[in-house]
C-alpha cells in the first residue's frame, strides 16, 4: 500500500507535466486514445466514485450546520464563471464548437484539484469542499440551463439528454461512493489512499482520449483562441471569486477557499460531455483549463503559502527574542 501511496504523491507532485505528455502522446500516435474515446464517461464515473467514497454524512451535516458560505460560494461558481466564459466567446468572437465548449468549461461544477489548493494555500478546506460537493450535486441542473441561457444560439442543446446524462455520469457515481462508504465506514478508508492514484490515471486517460479525438482540429485559427480565452477565464474567475468573498466579509482563510472553487472548474467532466453531446472540438477548451488551471492553482497556493510563512517568522523570531 505504501508504495502505491508513493507513486500517487509522484503522480500527483508532476500530474500537470504528465497531463502534457499524455496530450502529446495521443496527439502523435492517436490509436489508444481514439479507442478509450467511447468509454470517457465511464472513466469520469470511476473519478466521481472515488470523490463520493471519500464524503461522509458529517460532510452533508457540515453545509446544513453553516450553509451560509457554501451557498454563497456555490451561487458566485456559477454565476462567475458561466458568465465570463460569454463574454469572453462575444470579446474573441468564437462561435460553433470552440464556443460551446468554453461555456460548457465555464457551467461545470468546481474541479476537485481545488481541494489540494485550499490545503496547501492554508484556505479553509472545508468549506471548499462543501462547496464542491453542492455544485457537484446541482450540476444535472445547472449545466443543461447555463448551457440554453447562454449557448444556445450557436448550437441546440439537448437539455434533457444532458440531465439525464449528468445524473448518470455525476450523480449516480457519487451517490454509489457515499452508499459504499455509508455501509462499510472505516474498512473503506485503506482503499481512499488509492484513490488519488486511481482518479489521476483515469483523468489522463480522458485527456488522451480528447487529443486522440481532435487531432485533425487541434491546429486552426479557431483553436488557437482557445488558449487567452482558457487563461483569462480562469484567471478572472479567481480574482472575481476572491472580490466576491470580500465583498460579503468572509474571513482570510473562506476567501482563498472561495477563490479557488469558483476559479476551478471539473475540466475532466466538460471534456467528457462534450464528447458525448457535442463536436469532439467542444472538449478542447475542457482539456487546455485543465493543464492550465493546474498550472495558476499551483501558483496561487505557493504565493499564498510564502506570504504566510513569511508572516509567522518574524512572530516566531520576537518569541525567541522574548524567551531569551
Amino acid at each position: 500500500m505504501q508504495k502505491v501511496e508513493s507513486v500517487g504523491n509522484w503522480v500527483s507532485k508532476w500530474f500537470t507535466l504528465l497531463v502534457v505528455v499524455v496530450a502529446a502522446f495521443s496527439f502523435f500516435a492517436p490509436g489508444f486514445g481514439t479507442a478509450i474515446a467511447p468509454h470517457t464517461s465511464l472513466l469520469l464515473g470511476v473519478v466521481l466514485f472515488g470523490m463520493g467514497l471519500t464524503l461522509s454524512r458529517k460532510d452533508f451535516a457540515r453545509i446544513l450546520r453553516k450553509p451560509w458560505p457554501v451557498i454563497a460560494g456555490t451561487v458566485a461558481h456559477y454565476v462567475i464563471m458561466p458568465g465570463i466564459a460569454y463574454l469572453l466567446c462575444l470579446i474573441f468572437h468564437l462561435s460553433g464548437p470552440t464556443a460551446v465548449g468554453v461555456i460548457l468549461v465555464g457551467s461545470c461544477p468546481s474541479g476537485t484539484s481545488s481541494n489540494v489548493m485550499a490545503y496547501l494555500a492554508g484556505g479553509d478546506v472545508a468549506l471548499d469542499v462543501s462547496i464542491g460537493m453542492l455544485s457537484t450535486l446541482l450540476a444535472p441542473i445547472m449545466l443543461p440551463s447555463l448551457l440554453m441561457l447562454y449557448a444556445g444560439q450557436w448550437v441546440t442543446i439537448p437539455a434533457a439528454s444532458l440531465f439525464l446524462g449528468a445524473i448518470r455520469i455525476v450523480l449516480l457515481p457519487v451517490f454509489l461512493g457515499v452508499l459504499v462508504h455509508t455501509i462499510f465506514g472505516k474498512k473503506i478508508e485503506a482503499v481512499n489512499h488509492v484513490l488519488p492514484l486511481v482518479s489521476q490515471v483515469a483523468i489522463l486517460l480522458i485527456v488522451c482520449a480528447v487529443f486522440a479525438a481532435n487531432q485533425a482540429n487541434l491546429f486552426t485559427s479557431q483553436t488557437a483562441l482557445v488558449i487567452p480565452v482558457v487563461i483569462l477565464h480562469n484567471l478572472s474567475g479567481y480574482a472575481l471569486g476572491f472580490l466576491f468573498a470580500h465583498i460579503i466579509r468572509l474571513n482570510y482563510p473562506q476567501r482563498k477557499a472561495i477563490t479557488f472553487e469558483v476559479g476551478m472548474q471539473d475540466s475532466a467532466l466538460g471534456a467528457t460531455l462534450a464528447m458525448q453531446y457535442f463536436h469532439p472540438a467542444a472538449a478542447i477548451p475542457s482539456t487546455i483549463f485543465s493543464i492550465w488551471h493546474n498550472i495558476s492553482g499551483s501558483t496561487l497556493s505557493s504565493y499564498w503559502r510564502n506570504k504566510e510563512v513569511k508572516k509567522e517568522q518574524p512572530v516566531a523570531t520576537k518569541t525567541a527574542l522574548q524567551h531569551n
